[in-house]
């Protein structure tokens, strides 16, 4: 998906994660779950953190 696909289905996928990752202790923990799902959905090759960091920024 490009940036601007994500965009259109934010709410959706925040909800989703909210879901998801609720069981996650730290607020922190949470947030990053969300960057790191927002990152599989992301245009690219490779999937490993490292990649998707650079992609998102």
């Amino acid at each position: 998906m490009t940036p601007d696909e994500i965009a259109l289905v934010r709410g959706e996928l925040e909800a989703f994660a909210a879901e998801v990752f609720e069981p996650f202790a730290r607020k922190d923990q949470r947030r990053w779950g969300q960057v790191y799902l927002r990152g599989l959905l992301t245009d690219g090759r490779r999937k490993s953190i490292e990649p998707m960091a650079a992609r998102l920024g």
